[in-house]
């Protein structure tokens, strides 16, 4: 018997040297949903991730499946204090309906702000819109419907620059090129993508969200203990895209072509980003047609290896940074 607790201890003690270091339990990131939208995978959940702060649970973009997720690694509806979107395409946007109407249907007290760019106050509108046929009928018992679902959220939108205090925390915000649309436009004015940059009292963690190369990002990530990336495998989507689209017209493939080049991260390009703003460490997500694809993966790494000296992690679902 005393061997076997003895063994038992010295498989713990490997365990535990063999383990990566993990940032102490009361402020985590957790990937929750790393696939890069928006076609659907078998294998990884839509974009998404939670800011842990203790108990208490912020989350960063919202796509679909991210309530699953968040019960995976043992989140409650209660525990969310705040949503932070970075912007609205629906990949980053799809699951915060669920997460609206389950807490009005579980009656989660309190109200929950959603901080997003312009265009989010539109979006929660909608939601709310379509949460009243379920909240006014309730569980069908009369005279005890839920809450009015309004009165569950509100709404703060960013714009670029703008600088939020919540919980003890400092988020800025900063205008991406996930969008073309020229400066002072009503289109940019109307539409933006954010990268978000999250300063804890121990800690601070830039998000990109969706973008291309972006001097602003770099701006905003100067420094960072964490930098939380998109990256995309132009060839090896382009790959997956003639697989499922074989007849896609050659007008929409030069459209994705250009989407796929200078709205979203390289490899290289995220290299240059880690490296010209200092950061301490690398997480890749959103990263479709890569994880997997082992050899491709690898081969994307050594990309960003080559002029980046720090960590980097392309990171699983519900993964802890």
């Amino acid at each position: 018997m005393m061997r076997f607790h003895a063994a038992i201890a010295m498989l713990a003690v490997a365990a535990a040297s063999a383990a990566p270091a993990q940032p102490a339990p009361a402020d985590r990131f957790v990937t929750l949903g790393t696939m890069g939208g928006p076609v659907a995978s078998v294998t990884r959940s839509q974009p998404a991730n939670v800011l842990l702060r203790g108990r208490d649970a912020y989350l960063v973009d919202c796509g679909d499946g991210a309530v699953q997720q968040l019960a995976k690694i043992g989140v409650r509806l209660p525990q969310v204090r705040a949503v932070f979107l970075s912007h609205l395409h629906v990949d980053h946007t799809g699951g915060l309906a669920a997460l609206l109407g389950l807490r009005n249907q579980t009656k989660v007290g309190g109200v929950l702000t959603v901080y997003g760019p312009p265009g989010t106050r539109t979006l929660v509108d909608g939601i709310v819109a379509s949460m009243e046929p379920a909240a006014k009928a309730g569980y069908g018992i009369p005279g005890q419907p839920w809450a009015s679902p309004a009165s569950t959220v509100r709404v703060v939108e960013l714009g670029d620059g703008t600088r939020q205090s919540v919980d003890g925390m400092t988020v800025t915000s900063a205008q991406n090129t996930h969008y073309d649309f020229a400066p002072g436009s009503p289109d940019d004015r109307a539409y933006k993508s954010l990268s978000l940059r999250f300063d804890l009292p121990g800690r601070s963690i830039v998000y990109t969200g969706d973008t291309g190369p972006s001097a602003a990002v770099e701006r905003l990530a100067t420094g960072a203990d964490l930098l939380v990336s998109e990256m995309i495998d132009v060839a090896g989507t382009l790959e997956v895209v003639r697989r499922t689209a074989p007849d896609m017209p050659p007008a929409e493939r030069e459209a994705l072509v250009r989407h796929l080049t200078t709205h979203h991260l390289t490899p290289a390009d995220v290299a240059a980003l880690a490296r010209r703003a200092k950061v301490k460490a690398v997480a890749i997500t959103h990263f479709a047609a890569g994880p997997d694809n082992p050899a491709r993966a690898a081969t994307d790494l050594a990309t960003i290896a080559r002029s980046y000296m720090g960590p980097v992690t392309i990171a699983s679902d519900l993964q802890s940074f």
